[in-house]
């Protein structure tokens, strides 16, 4: 007969042996990535400590199982890769330029880009390489629609949303050439639909 207090030790470890089956390496493997370039640097304690973070994140707070489909191109993802960073030194540029000019009020805005498929994984890189281009920043990322909420720096006008979001999309195709996606992740393309909610500065 087994005692209560061996049961309610069951009942703890139960959720933990499930959380620990339920890891997924291309998780694992990419907040391992975002906590490297987070910390700017690639050595073995990096690495290390990013998998321990990645551990502890994905056992926590446990994630719904991504649908994965990778088919790597090597010369796509050197191009994503090299584009990306590309993207990074000009935003980086752009956002110094725009701080040290004291007399000009930046005005930022919320904008809402429906990606064009239906995979988990490219909505999640997607998300996170966005968030680390310098001015751009995802609020919010529903799974439900595979839609971003971006907060982004100094929008001055509709010509402004539109080229951001195009850069989004345009994120997500090379992402899609690089990484590979099956082909009933692909949904026909909608009417381009980017509603903002502009804050700071008068209206140019």
């Amino acid at each position: 007969m087994t005692s209560p207090g061996a049961r309610r030790a069951g009942d703890r470890g139960l959720p933990f042996v499930t959380r620990l089956h339920g890891l997924q390496v291309a998780t694992l493997a990419w907040l391992t990535v975002v906590w490297v370039a987070l910390w700017g640097g690639l050595s073995s304690a990096n690495v290390l400590g990013g998998l321990v973070v990645a551990l502890v994140v994905c056992l926590v707070f446990p994630l719904p199982p991504l649908r994965v489909h990778l088919r790597i191109r090597p010369l796509r993802l050197l191009w994503l890769l090299l584009r990306f960073v590309g993207d990074v030194v000009v935003a980086s540029v752009q956002v110094a330029w725009v701080t040290v000019q004291f007399r000009r009020q930046p005005r930022n805005a919320v904008i809402e880009v429906d990606l064009c498929t239906d995979s988990d994984f490219v909505l999640t890189v997607v998300a996170e390489m966005v968030s680390l281009v310098p001015g751009s920043l995802v609020v919010e990322a529903r799974r439900s629609t595979h839609t971003l909420y971006l907060h982004v720096f100094d929008v001055r006008n509709g010509a402004g949303i539109d080229r951001m979001r195009s850069q989004v999309l345009g994120l997500e195709r090379r992402v899609v050439l690089a990484l590979g996606a099956d082909t009933r992740d692909v949904r026909p393309p909608a009417d381009p639909v980017t509603r903002s909610t502009s804050t700071g500065g008068a209206p140019s």
